[in-house]
């Protein structure tokens, strides 16, 4: 298959299995879901009754009191420990290279259907200026939220990039699946194409 490159009458032809996938919304939802976790530190750390610092001597006469009841360290009382504490814990899911790949495959594909996917001979930026880059993004409509993947992203491009909350830069190595369903659209140079098709494969 062949995919148009933006402001030239060239085409670039590109491989049917990367760009052409079908798309499964299951194993994309699996895959994005398994990276998500896999960034949750999993530290939160609470106290049962047997771990609260507190005396467990009763805490009122047995008779003529009201409620009868023992340590102030129990889950009714302010202070007293968690009924079911939280402990630290890794929320990591395996997910085998094979699936991975299957789904930046399937998404790349539904982007270039939707039309959100776009293709340039290069992409840069000649000075660290947030202002030269948002004239070259505005020349490109490329929507709000836009991720801009090179084979190598240049200094130059990522502190150009860096104040803008939207604009997310990524070379082919750090491409992953949340910045690419988070994005309004993608803009990838001909050079990461043909890199993202090695790795895909």
């Amino acid at each position: 298959m062949e995919l148009a490159i933006s402001n030239s009458k060239e085409k670039l032809s590109v491989s049917e299995a990367v760009f052409g996938r079908e798309f499964s919304e299951d194993l994309v939802h699996q895959v994005v879901v398994a990276y998500r976790n896999a960034g949750r530190a999993g530290t939160k750390a609470q106290k049962t009754r047997a771990e609260v610092n507190g005396t467990t001597k009763k805490s009122k006469k047995q008779k003529g009191g009201g409620a009868r009841h023992g340590a102030l360290t129990a889950p009714i009382f302010v202070g007293g420990g968690v009924t079911f504490a939280a402990k630290p814990r890794s929320f990591e899911q395996k997910v085998n290279r094979k699936q991975y790949r299957a789904a930046i495959a399937a998404i790349l594909s539904e982007l270039n259907r939707q039309g959100r996917l776009k293709i340039v001979d290069a992409f840069d930026v000649s000075e660290s200026k947030t202002k030269g880059l948002l004239a070259k993004l505005k020349e490109l409509e490329l929507g709000r939220r836009p991720l801009i993947v090179t084979e190598e992203a240049s200094e130059h491009l990522y502190l150009s990039a860096r104040n803008l909350p939207y604009v997310q830069v990524r070379d082919v190595q750090g491409l992953d699946p949340v910045s690419l369903v988070g994005a309004d659209s993608v803009l990838v140079t001909t050079d990461a194409v043909k890199k993202i098709e090695e790795w895909l494969a």
